[in-house]
């Protein structure tokens, strides 16, 4: 075994996000989504913590921002067991400019060194930068008082003209000294290949990438520059099933390797931070002075009177959900206080009979909460049977519907429940509205769901633009009452049907649907379409005997005034 050698140091950069971070899946989860959910980066970071402690290695975590503002603890017991902590962001260059990169370092920074304590000297990209491309950012970083950046990737055409900038070096940027510590490489004919870690770690053979960092730490003075994610010691963590192929195997591919490939360089070489290797000081600055900005949590709302409130119920059928739940329970949180302003809102969980740990996660994550009532069906029913359940269950006017899967976002009732006006019975949301939109939603379901609408809008009064959304807003007293034949996916949009040819009043939301993110869809694909053809069938029966029941009605009415008249 390779012993470790003293007089050589390498660098280690770990690098603090959570899963739903990562830009494998940015494509699909927004900035705005991350605080929904589960959470498991403090549980990452303490077993990255310890295994680097039986091998007493002080090393940078590189940590966003934003987890320093939502668990500062964390960043706390960073520092404390002697490691350097650092700026890690994952600001996309291309679509970033100066201004807006300058106010999310210095945000990130002082987050950082409020949490932790220490001076925040140094900054490293989820996105690997080309130089030519990224220096306007390396010299906002200089000029605001960073050491070092480490994202930038090597390339053979930097190379023959700067063979040193493969290898940490100083950058002149102004009248400020840098430093760059470029992603760690093998050379291959006509390119570079990393073999940093991370994803290359997971990816390849450990043989091989084993053998390319023997023969850097043997080839070269210069530091080798590794990295993991904490996320990447984490085998057990939930699945993002909407993701694409190819963005599952990058992200989920080995990753219960990566802890002993970690453990074992680690046995071989020594490394140490990026401010210990360049003897910085990361004592707080003199000058560092906490701001004065009020933030998110110190802002006090002013708040109806709890008599001025108006009660809503929102009911929330499930059916083998239990990979949803977390991310549901940390949507609810906010969704509670957003609609609190105006509302007093409960929840009424329709647990469809659920043959995984659906019910018991209901339990521990809601049955202690006073606002918050969970109903099971005894046998598997379908989706619209569950709300119609829920309907009946709640002691409010306003009862509102929405996906266990949050694919629409629940926190727009606050804008859906005043459109509830005393002569509407339904609000429902619309993607397919002109002003409405669809993100990654499979070309299966939008085919399926478009088809459908136009087909409805034939038979129907109301000219909608969606007729088979869950997310809505009832008049209970609307809707209770009616008897719906279909319990599936069906049933909601026989329940819009019979309440257009009732001549109740329905309005459209333009909303966002977007791909469910947990699970997978429970809908069948030919049985729904055979199930909607069917359905269309009824209801026009349905709507042609009421017209024809209110013509006679008219003509009654006719004979009635003439009689009259005379």
């Amino acid at each position: 075994m390779t012993q470790p050698l003293p007089t050589k140091q390498h660098l280690l950069a770990v690098l603090l996000e959570d899963y739903y971070h990562v830009g494998a899946f940015d494509y699909l989860i927004q900035r705005g989504q991350w605080s929904r959910f589960e959470a498991r980066f403090e549980h990452n970071t303490i077993v990255a913590l310890d295994l680097l402690d039986r091998f007493q290695a002080k090393v940078t975590f590189f940590s966003l921002g934003w987890i320093a503002e939502r668990q500062p603890e964390i960043i706390r017991e960073i520092t404390r067991r002697g490691h350097e902590i650092a700026i890690y962001s994952n600001l996309d260059l291309t679509r970033t400019n100066p201004t807006e990169f300058k106010e999310d370092v210095l945000r990130a920074r002082e987050s950082l060194e409020e949490a932790g304590g220490k001076q925040v000297l140094g900054f490293r990209a989820a996105q690997r930068w080309q130089l030519k491309n990224a220096l306007w950012a390396l010299e906002t970083l200089a000029a605001e008082g960073f050491s070092y950046d480490a994202s930038i990737a090597p390339t053979m055409e930097v190379l023959r003209s700067h063979p040193e900038r493969r290898f940490a070096h100083q950058l002149q940027l102004g009248e400020k000294q840098f430093w760059e510590f470029p992603v760690s490489t093998f050379k291959l004919p006509g390119f570079l290949m990393p073999i940093a870690g991370g994803n290359f770690f997971r990816q390849f053979p450990h043989t091989i990438i084993k053998q390319a960092v023997r023969k850097w730490h043997e080839s070269f003075d210069a530091p080798f520059v590794m990295y993991f994610h904490v996320w990447e010691l984490d085998r057990l963590q939930p699945r993002i099933n909407s993701a694409s192929s190819l963005a599952k195997i990058r992200h989920y591919r080995n990753l219960g390797k990566m802890y002993w490939v970690i453990e074992d360089y680690l046995k071989k070489y020594n490394f140490t931070s990026f401010a210990d290797y360049l003897s910085l000081d990361t004592t707080p600055r003199p000058d560092f002075v906490k701001s004065k900005s009020v933030k998110s949590r110190d802002i006090i709302k002013v708040q109806s009177s709890e008599a001025a409130k108006v009660p809503v119920s929102i009911v929330i059928p499930c059916f083998n959900e239990e990979s949803s739940l977390p991310y549901l329970a940390n949507t609810l949180v906010s969704v509670e206080e957003t609609l609190s302003d105006k509302y007093r809102p409960t929840f009424i969980f329709v647990d469809d009979c659920s043959t995984d740990k659906t019910n018991e996660l209901l339990k521990k994550l809601f049955g202690a909460k006073a606002n918050f009532t969970i109903v099971r069906h005894e046998k598997n029913r379908g989706v619209a049977a569950a709300i119609m359940t829920g309907i009946g269950a709640a002691k409010t006017e306003i009862v509102c519907s929405m996906d266990c899967d949050c694919t629409y976002d629940p926190h727009e009732l606050k804008n859906m429940i005043p459109l509830l006006q005393t002569d509407v019975s339904l609000v429902t949301a619309s993607p397919y509205h002109p002003e409405g939109k669809v993100l990654n939603v499979p070309a299966w379901r939008l085919t399926l769901s478009k088809g459908s609408s136009f087909l409805y809008r034939q038979v129907l009064r109301q000219k909608l633009a969606t007729y088979t959304s869950c997310f809505r807003v009832y008049r209970k007293s609307a809707v209770d009452k009616l008897v719906i034949e279909e319990d599936g996916f069906l049933g909601v949009a026989e329940l819009l049907g019979k309440l257009d040819i009732q001549r109740k009043k329905i309005v459209e939301y333009p909303a966002t649907l977007a791909v469910r993110l947990f699970g997978y869809s429970k809908m069948k694909l030919l049985k729904t379409i055979l199930g909607h053809l069917k359905l269309l069938s009824r209801l026009l029966k349905l709507r042609l005997s009421s017209r024809n029941t209110i013509s006679d009605g008219s003509q009654q009415k006719l004979q009635i005034r003439d009689v009259t008249i005379k």
